[in-house]
C-alpha cells in the first residue's frame, strides 16, 4: 500500500476492525468509509490509453480512465464505482474523475486537434453539467477538445434527463461518444435520436464469433455512421485476429491491449499525424415543438377521420415490427384511455421486437405495459389535441403526425388534419420531441 492510500485509514481503525468483522466484511467497511477520504482528499487519479487510427496507426486520443489510490482497496474503478452506488455517492465521484481527467491532460498538455475522452455516468452528470462554465476545474478549455463518452447500459433510465444531459455537454463545445453500443439493443434505438460523434463498438463484436445478432448490430451502426458521418471506435482490440474483425466491421478507431495499454500521459506528446477526431456542431436535441406543426411545416395536412388514421398506424407499428431490434416507437394518444386493450395487443408484439417503445397521454402511468414507457401529458402540453407515432430504424423511418379538429359525434367518425411522412429528419425530430417528454 501506498503512503497515500495508508493515510486513508488510521492504524487504529484498522486494528479494530480487524479484531470484530472477518476479512471480506472488513473490506467492504473500509472501501465505504475511506470512499468520502478519497474524495475529500482529491485522491482520484486518471491513467490515459490511447485512441488509434487503424489505417495510420497513429494514436489521435486518449481514453481517461478513473484510478483510486494506487495500493488501496479502492483502486480498481469497479471497486470505486461500486462502492459509490451503495453509499450513494455516485455524482460525487463522477465529478471527481471527470475533474482528475482533464487537469491531468491540461497539465501534460493534451490540447487540440488531441482528443482527450472522458466518460460519464448519465443519470448522476447532469447537475454536474450547467450551463457552460469553461474556465471551471472540470469545464476545459485552454484548447482541449473533449468527447464525452456516455455508458450504454444508464440510456434509456430517463431519455428526459439524458437528452437534456446530451444539450449541456454540447453546450460546451465537447462531442458525443455512447461507448459499449451491441451490449443492449435500446443503445442501438437512440443513435439518430442522439447523433454521436463516435460510436463505440461493445468488444464482444470484436472478441466473439459473427453471428446474425453480430451482423444486425453492425449493419445498424454502420448505416448510422454512413448518414451522420459519426466515427466508429472498436474496443477491446487484444490481438491481430481482433484488429482484423475491427476493420472489417467499419471501425477506423481502435482501443485495446494491443495497441495501447493505460498509462500515464507521456512527458512529451510525438508529432501528431492522422486526423482529428471529428466534433459536429449541433441544433437542440430535445425539442418541445408541437409534432404537427412541425409536420406541417414540410406537407400541406389533409383531412380524414379516425378510422383512416387507426389503419395508418397500424401499418407504421407493421413496418416497426419488420424494422429488427434496433427500432425506437414512440406514439401519443392525447389520453390514457385511448391505450386500449386492442392497441396493447399490438404493443404486446412491438416490445417483443422493437428495442425501445413509448406510449404519451393524460394520465398515462410511467409503466402502462410490461415493456412500455409512459409519458405523462401535463393539460398545457400541446400534444393533448394530437394524435402522432414516430418509428425510427436503422433503414426506415416514418412518421403521422395528425391534430384533432374536435368534431362532436361518435369517437370513430371523429375528423383529424395530418401530414404521413417518411422523411428521416422529421420522424426522427418527431421521435426526439416524443421521448423527451419520458422521465422524471
Amino acid at each position: 500500500m501506498t503512503p497515500q492510500a495508508a493515510n486513508l485509514v488510521s492504524p487504529g481503525r484498522q486494528q479494530t476492525l480487524s479484531a470484530t468483522l472477518p476479512d471480506e466484511p472488513r473490506v467492504l467497511l473500509a472501501a465505504e468509509h475511506d470512499l468520502g477520504l478519497v474524495l475529500a482528499q482529491g485522491a482520484i487519479r486518471s491513467v490515459y490509453q490511447p485512441v488509434i487510427e487503424l489505417d495510420t496507426d497513429a494514436v489521435v486520443g486518449y481514453e481517461a480512465l478513473a484510478r483510486g489510490p494506487a495500493g488501496s482497496t479502492l483502486e480498481r474503478p469497479d471497486a470505486l464505482f461500486a462502492t459509490a452506488r451503495r453509499t450513494g455517492q455516485v455524482a460525487e465521484l463522477d465529478r471527481a474523475c471527470r475533474s482528475a481527467a482533464i487537469a491531468g491532460a491540461r497539465a501534460a498538455e493534451l490540447r487540440d486537434p488531441w482528443t482527450l475522452f472522458v466518460n460519464v455516468e448519465p443519470g448522476a452528470a447532469y447537475d454536474a453539467f450547467r450551463p457552460a462554465d469553461r474556465s471551471s476545474a472540470d469545464g476545459g478549455g485552454g484548447g482541449q477538445r473533449v468527447i464525452v463518452e456516455l455508458t450504454e447500459r444508464a440510456l434509456t433510465t430517463d431519455p428526459m434527463q439524458l437528452l437534456r444531459l446530451v444539450e449541456r455537454i454540447r453546450s460546451r463545445g465537447w462531442g458525443i461518444a455512447l461507448d459499449d453500443v451491441g451490449a443492449e439493443r435500446e443503445s442501438l434505438a437512440l443513435l439518430p435520436l442522439l447523433r454521436p460523434d463516435v460510436i463505440k463498438l461493445d468488444l464482444r463484436l470484436i472478441q466473439q464469433r459473427p453471428s446474425a445478432d453480430i451482423a444486425e448490430i453492425v449493419s445498424a451502426v454502420n448505416a448510422e455512421a454512413e448518414r451522420s458521418g459519426a466515427a466508429v471506435l472498436a474496443e477491446g482490440i487484444e490481438n491481430e485476429q481482433h484488429l482484423a474483425v475491427a476493420r472489417g466491421l467499419g471501425a477506423t478507431l481502435g482501443q485495446g491491449w494491443l495497441l495501447g495499454r493505460p498509462a500515464p500521459l507521456p512527458t512529451m506528446l510525438p508529432p501528431f499525424r492522422g486526423a482529428r477526431v471529428g466534433i459536429a456542431v449541433r441544433g437542440h436535441q430535445a425539442r418541445r415543438e408541437s409534432p404537427f406543426e412541425m409536420g406541417a411545416a414540410i406537407t400541406a395536412p389533409r383531412a380524414a377521420r379516425k378510422t383512416l388514421l387507426i389503419e395508418i398506424s397500424k401499418h407504421l407499428e407493421r413496418q416497426a415490427i419488420r424494422s429488427g431490434e434496433a427500432t425506437l416507437v414512440l406514439a401519443a394518444f392525447q389520453n390514457a384511455s385511448f391505450f386500449t386493450p386492442a392497441t396493447r395487443r399490438r404493443y404486446a408484439e412491438l416490445v417483443r421486437t422493437n428495442a425501445f417503445v413509448g406510449a404519451l397521454g393524460q394520465d398515462m402511468p410511467a409503466d402502462p405495459m410490461p415493456g412500455v414507457r409512459g409519458g405523462l401529458l401535463h393539460p398545457a402540453d400541446p400534444l393533448l389535441g394530437e394524435w402522432d407515432i414516430a418509428v425510427v430504424g436503422p433503414h426506415f423511418a416514418a412518421t403521422l403526425v395528425a391534430r384533432d379538429l374536435h368534431d362532436t359525434g361518435p369517437d370513430a367518425q371523429r375528423r383529424f388534419e395530418f401530414v404521413l411522412s417518411h422523411n428521416r429528419e422529421l420522424a426522427i425530430a418527431v421521435a426526439s420531441t416524443l421521448i423527451s417528454r419520458i422521465g422524471r
